[in-house]
């Protein structure tokens, strides 16, 4: 019989191809979004991939009795939490709106899950908790030793969204201490690609909150340039850093997650383990498409770290998993995906 899973949050990037890998592993699941930040669109480019539509709910999770209809009518295994806005800048301009939809949202969707006994979540968390002074990237960034770890102190947020991902780490781990909760916690950071499809991928309509498709329309000339927001961090040309991982490598990692037998809570980065700068971003692309993408210099924005990086050797060593996609590849994969799918 196959195990059903509850996906909050699915028609978003990384849960569209969330919902995709579990159901071709053979899993069921089942989806609840109030579509907020994503559009119905999604669940027919899934149709397109499996041949079928899974099961939708169109739910506020803050409408616990339309929460508990669901809750009701299935015999959940297992939540997978990814339901959150997430705009790093709206979250500085707008808190309590943040607070009230990451964190209201989330503990209806606890005490559901409590009343009707099921225990077992993944949360959709971020290494973005992870906010104290590191190594400076120009002298230890060869050094495996002196990255952060899971089990390093986060605290000191810098902006709405950082800190409801933290309280909501807090509140998992309480449960999990005398809720009876199975926590797998999830911290990664810019995704890259699309699915293999091409039927998945992130392509905000507007002004993209992350740097590759900020990149990928300016190649395109749907935006004149890119905005590069601080040159003169302490890093390796003045441009902040961080670690990009693949999508289709970040959904593998969750699925090799899910395979593990947890008690409590536990806590997973998920990285490649190699820093790219703006810049360095920037000529990869230029090199993939073929093209010269103007920028612009900009005033640092306050809640940008200068690096952001882990190690990613606990996930490695427990789930015998590794990212394996080049960002070199994903790059050029996303160019491909913005072309149709034609050759470079």
């Amino acid at each position: 019989m196959k195990k059903t899973i509850l996906i909050t949050g699915w028609t978003g990037y990384i849960g569209s191809h969330w919902v995709v890998a579990f159901e071709q592993a053979g899993y069921k699941t089942v989806i609840v979004d109030n579509l907020v930040n994503s559009t119905v669109e999604a669940i027919d480019w899934i149709e397109k991939i499996l041949g079928y539509k899974p099961d939708f709910f169109n739910i506020d999770l803050r409408n616990k009795e339309k929460l508990e209809e669901v809750f009701k009518k299935y015999d959940f295994d297992w939540v997978i939490h990814f339901a959150g806005l997430k705009a790093v800048w709206e979250s500085c301009e707008k808190p309590l709106e943040y607070f009230d939809n990451n964190i209201v949202w989330s503990i209806k969707l606890f005490e559901c899950m409590e009343k009707y006994s099921v225990k077992n979540i993944i949360f959709s968390s971020s290494a973005t908790v992870y906010t104290s002074p590191q190594p400076s990237v120009l002298k230890e960034r060869e050094q495996e030793q002196n990255w952060i770890k899971e089990d390093f102190i986060t605290w000191n947020t810098t902006n709405s969204y950082w800190t409801t991902k933290f309280l909501l780490e807090q509140i998992l781990i309480d449960l999990s201490k005398f809720s009876g909760f199975n926590v797998i916690n999830l911290r990664y950071f810019n995704p890259v690609w699309a699915h293999e499809s091409w039927f998945l991928w992130e392509d905000p309509e507007w002004i993209p909150n992350n740097l590759l498709p900020f990149i990928m329309k300016v190649a395109s000339w749907e935006l004149d340039e890119l905005k590069v927001f601080g040159g003169d961090y302490e890093t390796i040309d003045g441009t902040w850093v961080r670690d990009y991982i693949d999508v289709v490598d970040l959904i593998d990692g969750h699925l090799k997650s899910y395979e593990k037998i947890t008690l409590w809570f536990n806590v997973y980065n998920l990285w490649v383990g190699k820093w790219t700068s703006v810049l360095e971003m920037l000529k990869i692309a230029e090199k993939v498409t073929w093209k010269n993408i103007k920028y612009k210099i900009e005033w640092r924005r306050s809640w940008d770290l200068a690096e952001v990086y882990c190690n990613p050797s606990k996930a490695k060593n427990e789930l015998w998993w590794v990212s394996k996609t080049s960002l070199d590849d994903s790059i050029s994969n996303s160019w491909r995906f913005y072309n149709k799918g034609s050759i470079i």
